[in-house]
């Protein structure tokens, strides 16, 4: 089968692979039909981010079921589905508790196309996928679901979600502060007006990403440098990639309120404004969202009208990966269809 390798910066080469198969009774065998390019993929082909090629690229992915182990029941060859991107058992203790970044018969950080440094799963920009524990990782596409809008629910749209879900449920019309460029910052801004936020404000100096966010709701504010501070909100979300920027949305954060990081800091440490965290009581948030435990809440907001298209992503034919890659806008979400 063919799959598209990262072979270094800017560099993407289709080649040969053996065909995926079935290795255990629970596996199940999916060809995609839409990838979506993970913020994470666009600093990888920028050559930012720090993973070993050679590998197959893409982990947000929906598509079609062409092969099931004996002892998957819940989907069906013909099925169209969307996959975590982390591989994840489902049994394990840390699965069983809702943490399934953190399961147990993986290695760590496992999730496809990365590399040897996530435990050398194959990626999803390829003919054929092999998904273990099929039954865990894979969910049937809700009626009227399509599968470009499903593409990055197991990640980015997660991503996003999981930074004002569970706080807009325990308190109704919070305010909502959101920094940073690429598609996490619009779906959370999406999330937050679709869950009934207060104020959602949006800061970035990504003028594009700006008229995105004022269409979606936001009260937009271009940066050109990071402040020390913004305005107090009860909800906060970094994705700045930037020490300045963190610090500012933790200032800006609430007394009890919560801020989550979702910018990694690679090979970093930063300086954490912890007086302010201390004498305000703010909670601070960070990790790989926790893929395979959310699938069913990422499908039901969707089919109740959490539009992932409403971010305007670039949409790009399956032989026009590599354009896409390469002349795609700054900071736009990029999806690959069949």
């Amino acid at each position: 089968m063919q799959a598209l390798h990262y072979l270094g910066k800017a560099h993407l080469r289709w080649q040969e692979l053996p065909d995926a198969a079935l290795v255990d009774p629970t596996d199940a065998i999916v060809r995609p039909l839409a990838v979506a390019a993970c913020d994470l993929d666009r600093q990888i082909f920028a050559g930012t981010a720090p993973f070993e090629p050679p590998f197959v690229i893409g982990h947000e992915f929906t598509g079609e079921v062409l092969a099931r182990g004996e002892r998957v029941t819940s989907i069906g060859v013909g099925d169209v589905v969307l996959a975590s991107f982390q591989p994840s058992c489902g049994t394990c203790v840390q699965c069983q508790r809702g943490n399934s970044a953190a399961c147990t018969q993986v290695p760590p950080t496992s999730m496809y196309g990365i590399g040897e440094v996530c435990g050398a799963w194959s990626g999803a920009l390829a003919d054929a996928v092999r998904v273990p524990w099929a039954d865990f990782n894979l969910r049937r596409l809700p009626h009227g679901v399509t599968p470009l809008a499903a593409a990055s629910a197991s990640d980015n749209f997660a991503d996003g979600l999981r930074a004002v879900d569970a706080e807009l449920a325990a308190r109704p019309g919070s305010s909502v502060l959101i920094a940073g460029t690429g598609s996490i910052p619009l779906y959370a801004i999406a999330a937050a007006r679709h869950l009934g936020a207060g104020r959602v404000t949006y800061a970035s100096n990504n003028a594009r990403a700006l008229a995105i966010g004022e269409r979606l709701g936001a009260d937009c504010v271009q940066v050109d440098a990071w402040p020390r501070r913004f305005a107090t909100h009860d909800i906060t979300l970094d994705c700045t990639q930037n020490l300045d920027g963190l610090g500012a949305l933790l200032r800006s954060t609430a007394p009890f309120g919560l801020c989550t990081c979702a910018s990694i800091y690679f090979g970093q440490n930063p300086p954490l404004p912890l007086g302010d965290l201390y004498m305000k009581g703010i909670r601070f948030h960070t990790g790989r969202v926790n893929s395979a435990s959310q699938l069913d809440r990422v499908l039901e907001l969707i089919a109740a009208g959490l539009d992932p298209l409403a971010i305007e992503p670039a949409v790009y034919e399956w032989p026009d990966i590599e354009r896409g890659f390469r002349d795609a806008p700054v900071g736009a979400k990029l999806i690959f269809v069949r």
